[in-house]
């Protein structure tokens, strides 16, 4: 074993979970990139090895899904919905219902992070206008951007490499993986609207109640774009586009790529104003992720750590002991990085067990706030607005709701599993 190679991969990691390296200006994707260049620097890794670990499907596909968000949000499409949902006249609990809806099924489609990125914002300052307390609603907008996002193979960036690693097809994963997020986002409704604090009092210097007179549209509120019917049709229609390639037998990521040079001819949008919304430091993630892992692979880690579980009469790719991994991971190191490492030594033809590993991870990240980067994106948007949600906070109102959720998928699954044998 490389014990060097070994060291830099778990320093890493170390350095991923907790979010930086103490005494440095330097995030998580500064860590796996620093990672990266050690195992190469330290010849753990030859240059040709680094590069041939980065997964190009997962990152076109990844590219692909940002800008055509990016086209969502520059036709002022999410504000759009979200005030004509709030000038409908609904209650505080059938906005719930509406936030939770629109989390769900734009992050099934549009990757969960992003839709967390966008909305927060407009459902922040409608509820706090309406007088209602945030919380339960920023709340419900990130567990449901999570379990909905876990119903699709392009739903969040686990998924999407998961789906390249294992070869998923998308309508089987969609048949294995909505059943269970369906139920989950009924049972969240269920949960955060059970109490009495939706309509509460929040203490925000902005909160009204002459709703009579508020002039609800885009231009009265300064978190949403100038809505452009052309440009949001363009957007939806394309997404129509891309849903049905992916039930071909099309390769996910020339699917998207085919969409995004059709965005790309635009006679209004520019492309730096698409380039501009593409999350580059995730990518970079990924990149840096992909190199660390084949490290730690090379390096003897992967045989060592099987070995040591095998000792304990455990199998790293059993579902129970998958299934524990995924959910731990996933709160220490977020599921990104825990997924990528759990896939390192794949076993060949066991697609029941990567929507095991789909619906686990994800779902996990409704645990803790750090469990996801969803989580993370709700909590820094909402503190930036006046509203803080704290860990504590967090894993008293949703953790609760969060280990159902994972009874349900793991049930699921396992009904499933005994079905088609």
């Amino acid at each position: 074993m490389n014990e060097l190679g070994v060291a830099i991969f778990v320093l890493s990691y170390v350095g991923i979970a907790l979010g930086e390296i103490p005494g440095l200006a330097i995030d998580r994707t500064g860590v796996a990139l620093l990672g990266a260049m050690l195992l190469v620097a330290s010849e753990t890794l030859t240059f040709g090895q680094a590069t041939a670990a980065i997964d190009a499907g997962t990152l076109v596909l990844l590219f692909g899904l940002m800008v055509l968000s990016a086209q969502f949000r520059l036709g002022g499409f999410y504000s759009a919905v979200a005030i004509r949902a709030a000038r409908s006249g609904l209650g505080a609990r059938g906005f719930l219902a509406f936030v939770i809806a629109a989390s769900a099924v734009l992050s099934a489609l549009l990757s969960n992070d992003v839709i967390c990125l966008v909305m927060t914002p407009i459902v922040l300052e409608i509820v706090v206008r309406r007088g209602w307390n945030p919380l339960p609603f920023l709340l419900a907008l990130a567990a449901a951007a999570n379990v909905g996002s876990a119903a699709t193979v392009i739903g969040n960036p686990q998924n999407m490499f998961i789906g390249q690693k294992a070869g998923l097809d998308f309508a089987r994963f969609f048949l294995w993986c909505a059943p269970p997020s369906l139920a989950s986002l009924a049972l969240l409704f269920a949960w955060l609207a059970r109490g009495d604090d939706l309509e509460s009092e929040p203490a925000h210097p902005h909160a009204r109640h002459d709703d009579a007179d508020w002039p609800l549209d885009a231009g009265s509120m300064a978190s949403t774009r100038p809505f452009d019917r052309a440009q949001s049709a363009k957007a939806v229609a394309l997404t129509i586009v891309l849903v049905a390639l992916f039930f071909t037998r099309v390769p996910r990521e020339v699917s998207v790529l085919g969409v995004v040079a059709v965005l790309m001819l635009s006679r209004k949008l520019t492309t730096p104003q698409f380039l501009a919304l593409v999350d580059w430091p995730l990518l970079l993630l990924f990149i840096g992720l992909f190199v660390l892992i084949e490290g730690f692979r090379v390096s003897g880690g992967m045989v060592a750590l099987e070995g040591l579980l095998a000792r304990s009469g455990l199998e790293i790719h059993g579902p129970a002991v998958l299934a524990v991994a995924s959910v731990v991971l996933s709160n220490v190191v977020s599921n990104v990085p825990a997924v990528m490492l759990l896939m390192a030594e794949w076993p060949a033809n066991q697609p029941e067990l990567a929507y095991l590993l789909a619906l686990t991870s994800t779902y996990a990240g409704n645990l803790l706030l750090i469990g996801s980067i969803a989580n993370l994106i709700v909590a820094e948007q909402a503190r930036a607005h006046g509203t803080e949600i704290g860990f504590k906070l967090h894993a008293r109102r949703i953790a609760p709701f969060a280990v159902v959720s994972l009874v349900i998928a793991v049930a699921w699954w396992w009904g499933m599993t005994r079905l088609v044998r």
